[in-house]
């Protein structure tokens, strides 16, 4: 688990959402979208907001490496198995996988690939269902998701180059 990986792509959902939201963007579409107005946005506490989606964020972030880093499927292949000690018949198999395929995939590119794939996979049903009965439009789905799809194709990007 690379920490400073994680917490810079925990970032990344509040960078792109300064992009993403901004009124000249998508912003002024998704408030009409939410049925969200000026005053209620200004009644916000931003601070509790940014400093709450930072920590969602960075559980998000966690999640991704599981998402996009195919060598955490073969570590878990090997749960409860001691692969510590490469004199064992665990061991040795491990090791040998690790040593052929090492950083395989471990690219920006094919995080990102995987991300967005995440994003969505498992964005879209969740938001689509909840937008659902909200009784949301699809123009409220198509702004949310893809901001979704967005973050977590750089997250993970992030999260599987960076070693």
């Amino acid at each position: 688990m690379n920490l400073l990986a994680i917490l810079v792509a925990a970032l990344v959902p509040l960078i792109v959402g300064f992009i993403w939201y901004n009124p000249k963007v998508f912003g002024n579409a998704w408030m009409k979208a939410t049925g969200i107005t000026d005053d209620k946005m200004k009644q916000s506490n931003m601070l509790l907001i940014f400093g709450v989606t930072f920590i969602l964020s960075l559980l998000l972030a966690m999640a991704m490496q599981f998402m996009v880093i195919h060598q955490m499927h073969v570590t878990s292949l090997f749960f409860k198995q001691p692969i510590d000690d490469a004199t064992t018949e665990m061991g040795t198999l491990y090791q040998s996988i690790m040593q052929k395929l090492g950083t395989s995939y471990r690219t920006f590119k094919h995080g990102a690939l995987h991300g967005t794939i995440s994003g969505f996979m498992v964005g879209l049903p969740i938001m689509g269902i909840n937008a659902l009965f909200e009784r949301r439009g699809f123009k409220y789905i198509a702004i949310n998701v893809g901001y979704w799809m967005l973050c977590m194709g750089l997250m993970g990007g992030i999260v599987s180059a960076w070693m």
